[in-house]
């Protein structure tokens, strides 16, 4: 059994027992979360919503917050000298995925 998830401005296929990290929640460690924004369910058939599934929930439980990789940006205009270089570390949070209820 799967789901199909929005959270973030992302979609994510989801199983019982998979670690996803998704945009930062704001949760803390230890608590559990309810993606209520399903778009497809599979167990027997697959149920698509419109846009999403009626009654269709996801229960996560949260591992932790951290910071991706380091995205280095760099941007340079020839001729004139202008050269600038930045970083950016994306904030995430780690959940494992307790229950899909269809």
């Amino acid at each position: 059994m799967y789901a199909i998830i929005a959270t973030g401005g992302k979609q994510y296929k989801v199983a019982e027992g998979d670690i996803i990290r998704v945009e930062k929640l704001g949760v803390e460690a230890g608590e559990t979360f309810t993606f209520d924004q399903v778009l497809a369910v599979s167990d027997a058939e697959l149920k698509v919503g419109n846009p999403t599934v009626e009654g269709a929930t996801v229960t996560a439980s949260v591992i932790g917050d951290g910071k991706a990789k380091k995205v280095i940006v760099y941007k340079y205009k020839r001729k004139t000298g202008y050269h600038k270089k930045n970083g950016h570390r994306q904030q995430y949070t780690a959940v494992k995925i307790e229950k899909i209820n269809a």
